[in-house]
């Protein structure tokens, strides 16, 4: 059976593509390279779902917001 997961990366400070997957708590993983990082995470879901059910919250996007300090 396939399954589909949505998957939240960024680029952190020193360079490296970290990935989160937000139905599946503790599910993340980070590579210097995007193809080595989808690889990551595809081992990283299927680890995360031998242990944990995912939850079924539905994905509805992403918004960038700018806030003065």
């Amino acid at each position: 059976m396939t399954r589909e997961f949505n998957v939240v990366i960024e680029r952190d400070e020193d360079g490296y593509f970290v990935a989160s997957v937000p139905a599946l708590k503790g599910c993340h993983t980070q590579a210097k390279s995007l193809d080595v990082l989808m690889k990551r995470v595809r081992e990283a879901i299927a680890l995360c779902l031998e242990v944990e059910k995912p939850t079924c919250n539905e994905f509805v996007g992403i918004q960038r917001v700018a806030v003065s300090s």
